[in-house]
């Protein structure tokens, strides 16, 4: 799908003027006065006017790391986030929230029958991150990641009012997967999904990747790097979402649609 949609030069256009750094009276002005208006909580970081741009805000790292449980059987939340839908996997449906449907095959299109089939009955978790939120991505357990695929598409908004009119988003929408298997052997897709206003999406394994550019082709990268629980692995450049994918007999996650979790918190556990 071609990325020179409405949705992606806006984003392209809003992204210039994010990383811009202005003077400093008006980069302050521009910091706090977004604080104010999204309502960030900037306890965990360092104080508006410290960041030489709205981007350096958006994709400001922690001034300390958090403390989570760091055992093998814990999964944790890589971000900040609402879980807008958990579900199981079933004739390769999925839904982006109650009552919108999509398929695995097209959210996956990287995938044969064969690959896809080894989800059928498997959890998945999704992941809003709003503009307030802290925007790093973390693992959410010891895993390999075994390839970073790219698949242009457009930038729709990914907020809950869009996700309750707009059929098939996330497959609409521009992402990048990381394919991943945990110790055992287990595949897990970590999907992320682009939205509008995020112009970039980074990963700290990949970093001259970029998204959000003119061309239409799928990529594909391959990586194998392991990463241990809580490492980071990159960043939206605003809020959007993040889809967690695994094999039925990989994950257990907890009981936690709707509710807001943060980078840290546990999500559920491994199945042994």
């Amino acid at each position: 799908m071609s990325s020179k949609h409405v949705t992606n030069i806006l984003s392209r256009l809003f992204g210039h003027f994010a990383a811009k750094p202005h003077p400093a009276w008006l980069q302050r002005l521009i910091n706090r006065s977004y604080v104010r208006m999204m309502g960030l909580d900037m306890q965990e970081f360092s104080p508006p006017e410290h960041y030489a741009s709205l981007q350096a805000l958006f994709t400001r790292p922690l001034s300390r790391d958090r403390t989570f449980n760091r055992d093998d059987e814990t999964v944790i939340s890589p971000c900040d986030a609402r879980i807008t839908h958990s579900g199981t996997i079933a004739a390769d449906t999925l839904f982006q929230i109650k009552g919108m449907r999509y398929s695995l095959e097209a959210l996956l299109p990287q995938l044969g029958r064969d690959q896809l089939g080894h989800f059928e009955q498997g959890p998945y978790l999704n992941l809003y991150l709003s503009p307030k939120d802290y925007h790093r991505y973390h693992a959410p357990a010891t895993l390999t990641i075994r390839r970073l695929v790219h698949i242009p598409g457009r930038l729709w908004p990914v907020n809950l009012p869009f996700l309750k009119k707009k059929p098939n988003l996330f497959i609409e929408n521009e992402r990048v997967v990381l394919e991943c298997e945990d110790p055992l052997g287990r595949a897990w897709m970590l999907v992320f999904v682009g939205a509008l206003n995020v112009g970039r999406m980074h990963f700290v394994h990949l970093s001259d990747f970029q998204s959000n550019l003119s061309s239409a082709q799928m990529s594909i990268f391959e990586l194998d790097r392991v990463v241990k629980k809580g490492d980071l692995l990159g960043w939206f450049e605003m809020g959007s979402t993040i889809l967690i994918i695994t094999q039925p007999e990989a994950f257990e996650p907890a009981a936690l649609a709707q509710e807001h979790v943060r980078y840290g918190e546990m999500i559920g556990s491994m199945r042994s």
